[in-house]
């Protein structure tokens, strides 16, 4: 015993759709007084021509209603092949296509945990990385450059007049090179995110980039605890567009904005530089995941009146 499968019910309802066309075409004609000529008479060809224009027409009203399913499950694939979750098709309403519409939600949705449990793994690798990488900054070649830093200042007290000058430049550049060390340390383990909030950590991390002719503007509102790992993706997003705005953008000047609205956390960075990218690169794309992770938000667009903006948006 056959199975009555989607593809076979669209074949059925293709075939049937255009046999009753065809009758009622082939009755209409028998029963009408127009008759058809051999040759054909030039009287004759604009019934012609209009019973077959009429029929066309009913054949495409009826194949665009049964494919239009097709349409929108194409555009609902592009959607969740670019980082783009929880979109569905409604089940209800497909025609012969709703057992298809079902089978691919329940595809989306394992694809989906599938992804988010594997890009969890991998941030959680990369974050235990950076964290090590951080410790290992600050606890040693942080040290060590102290450890000159201290030897070479009773070097400089004792040198005479003509090194003096050159052991101060020294110093001033392993002092440079600690301050840079500390900061970098910092990006890769942001500790103020743990000890501070999310607010404080925000604002250092603006401060970082207001340098190199970059005036990073901050509007920071207290926004409810959002949980560890959900901050630690704001941070990092923040982090990520400002780094992008610095590096690639040619901006003079940054927003930094995070705010509640609708029941949202919502950041936002906004530059007046050269636009979004054409396209999306693994800054981005790194960004896409981990804002899939918490179940928020990201769109990237131009801003109003030129530049970039990209918005996060948390559920709280």
């Amino acid at each position: 015993m056959s199975t009555r499968t989607p593809a076979s019910a669209l074949f059925w309802r293709i075939l049937a759709s255009n046999g009753v066309i065809f009758v009622a075409g082939t009755t209409i004609l028998a029963l009408s007084p127009a008759t058809v000529s051999s040759p054909v008479l030039a009287g004759e060809l604009p019934v012609l021509t209009g019973g077959l224009a009429l029929m066309v027409a009913a054949n495409a009203l009826l194949l665009r209603s049964s494919l239009a399913p097709l349409v929108r499950l194409n555009a609902l694939v592009a959607r969740v092949g670019a980082l783009h979750s929880g979109d569905r098709l409604a089940v209800g309403g497909q025609g012969d296509l709703t057992d298809l519409v079902a089978t691919l939600n329940a595809l989306l949705d394992r694809v989906e945990a599938e992804r988010g449990a594997r890009t969890a793994h991998v941030l959680a690798a990369q974050e235990s990385e950076r964290s090590r990488i951080a410790r290992e900054l600050h606890d040693e070649i942080g040290q060590t450059l102290t450890v000159v830093l201290l030897a070479l200042k009773p070097l400089a007290d004792r040198a005479p007049a003509d090194l003096s000058d050159d052991l101060a430049a020294v110093q001033e550049e392993v002092r440079a090179s600690l301050v840079e060390v500390r900061r970098v340390a910092r990006r890769l383990r942001p500790g103020v995110l743990e000890d501070l909030g999310l607010t404080s950590a925000l604002t250092a991390l603006a401060g970082d980039f207001s340098t190199g002719g970059l005036a990073v503007e901050r509007r920071l509102e207290h926004v409810p605890d959002l949980g560890a790992d959900a901050e630690l993706v704001v941070y990092r997003v923040a982090q990520e567009s400002l780094t992008n705005v610095a590096r690639h953008s040619g901006a003079r000047r940054a927003e930094l904005a995070l705010a509640v609205e609708d029941g949202a956390a919502v950041l936002t960075v906004a530059d007046d530089g050269s636009g979004p990218p054409g396209r999306e690169g693994a800054g981005i794309s790194g960004m896409r995941e981990r804002a899939l992770l918490v179940g928020a938000r990201l769109t990237v667009d131009a801003r109003p009146g030129g530049g970039t903006r990209v918005r996060l948006a948390v559920p709280i």
